[in-house]
């Protein structure tokens, strides 16, 4: 490697003894293997979470996809297309409606991330106390949990309900309609509300143009509505005059992750970043990201539990899909937002697919995948393999492990050089099984500590 070059120094630890499971409890059911990332290029991270890894704090772990009880599948959506379900826009203007009255919604919602922050926290804490070498103060432990996670306290949006109107005295009694037998077919469907104002303003313009002699025809009337970009669905959730002023910032945190700032990347660069949420003055909310060459990737959040009623796990979800689609206009390549893993196995994890269109990574050849490929066989066993060809192979495989690179004795040197020169017993298989997982080009570039 060339002098002063940046390059990523891992050391790599296994660790296959199975351990307490966060979705299912199973004492010993979640296997994953990892290693401790002292430094990381941006390009090396973006290899890595595209072969299935995931960082917490400094610490990168991958599941045993076939041995483990709920795999945990690498799911990304593009950005660019995303489409907001109607669950989406409902926290857009439940938040919208906070920030215009002031008033927090009431009741208790179904936010679906408060499970996954959990599970994903509980797996890598039980990786990292296998390893007693790694420095724990490095690592952001507090109250960091996973990717938009929210804590146990949930609600949801309040509905208004008119009371009942008192009984007349003489009123004649409401009887129980008959059962019918559907539709009637010699009748007309029911029409939706939108479609038949929109035909009145029609007729109108068209009476208007009789009348004035024009006689230029009008265009059919359209029966779908173009959707809104989640950019503009944000927008108009944040009205100009409002009782409650909602901030939102970033700045770098610590991570493993190099910042780089190449030309034909985004103006704010590539590393780890913390978005703040800002209300009043006051931090509600704290989302973790990194900026990758082809990614945002998001890591966790953490927020003020007295604002758990704004679904602010969904609502940090929905920004960071509107900022990825930022970067991608300075960055064309920039065009992906991962979320972390999907879990099927775990009902209430399923969420993460209702970001559309999104993929899934194949565990056996890395490809991706479109999610609505994946669910029938996920359907039929926890563990599949997504890629449909059976004769496709992992194309960035290990083939040669005596050009994998590590450091030793303050020396950086290939594997086969290292070989010859170490005393002792021979630790072949370890190496072996890190390149495996890592990849021939990461096991090429980045640099593994050998003691």
């Amino acid at each position: 490697m060339a002098a002063g070059e940046s390059y990523s120094i891992v050391e790599y630890f296994g660790g296959e003894d199975g351990y307490k499971c966060g979705y299912c409890k199973r004492e010993t059911g979640n296997m994953s293997l990892g290693m401790w990332a002292h430094v990381m290029t941006v390009q090396d991270y973006q290899a890595l979470i595209d072969r299935g890894w995931r960082r917490s704090g400094k610490y990168v772990y991958k599941p045993v996809m076939n041995r483990t009880c709920c795999p945990q599948y690498t799911i990304r959506c593009h950005a660019e297309s995303f489409q907001p379900s109607k669950t989406h826009k409902k926290v857009l203007k439940k938040v919208g409606k906070f920030l215009l009255s002031g008033r927090l919604p009431q009741g208790d919602a179904d936010e679906p991330m408060d499970l996954h922050c959990k599970g994903e926290q509980e797996t890598a804490t039980a990786c990292r106390s296998k390893v007693s070498t790694l420095d724990e103060g490095s690592l952001l432990v507090c109250e960091q949990v996973d990717e938009g996670a929210e804590p146990t306290r949930t609600c949801g949006e309040e509905l208004e309900v008119e009371p009942p109107a008192e009984k007349a005295p003489n009123a004649t009694p409401v009887t129980t309609p008959k059962p019918g037998f559907g539709a009637d077919p010699h009748r007309p469907p029911c029409r939706k509300a939108k479609e038949m104002r929109r035909e009145r303003r029609l007729q109108k313009l068209l009476q208007k143009q009789q009348a004035g002699g024009i006689t230029q025809a009008l265009p059919a009337p359209s029966l779908s509505v173009p959707a809104k970009s989640i950019k503009e669905l944000i927008a108009e959730s944040l009205p100009t005059e409002v009782a409650s002023q909602l901030e939102f910032r970033r700045f770098l945190c610590d991570s493993p992750l190099e910042a780089d700032c190449p030309p034909s990347g985004p103006e704010c660069g590539y590393g780890s970043f913390h978005q703040q949420y800002w209300l009043d003055g006051k931090i509600i909310a704290v989302g973790v990201i990194d900026i990758l060459p082809s990614c945002v990737s998001s890591v966790y959040l953490y927020y003020d539990p007295d604002y758990s009623a704004l679904s602010l796990g969904t609502y940090s979800a929905l920004r960071e899909i509107a900022f990825t689609q930022q970067l991608q206009e300075s960055s064309a390549q920039l065009c992906f937002y991962y979320l972390g893993f999907y879990i099927h196995s775990c009902p209430k994890m399923r969420y993460k697919g209702q970001y559309r269109p999104s993929e899934l990574l194949c565990p056996e050849t890395y490809a991706w995948v479109p999610i609505e490929r994946c669910l029938p066989k996920l359907q039929q066993s926890p563990y599949s393999r997504f890629q449909e060809l059976p004769d496709a192979d992992d194309e960035n495989r290990l083939t040669e492990l005596g050009r994998v690179q590590v450091l030793y004795r303050r020396t950086i040197m290939p594997y086969r050089v290292y070989e010859r020169k170490r005393r002792g017993a021979s630790d072949e298989e370890c190496v072996r099984q890190y390149a495996e997982l890592v990849g021939q080009t990461c096991a090429e570039r980045m640099v593994l500590y050998r003691a």
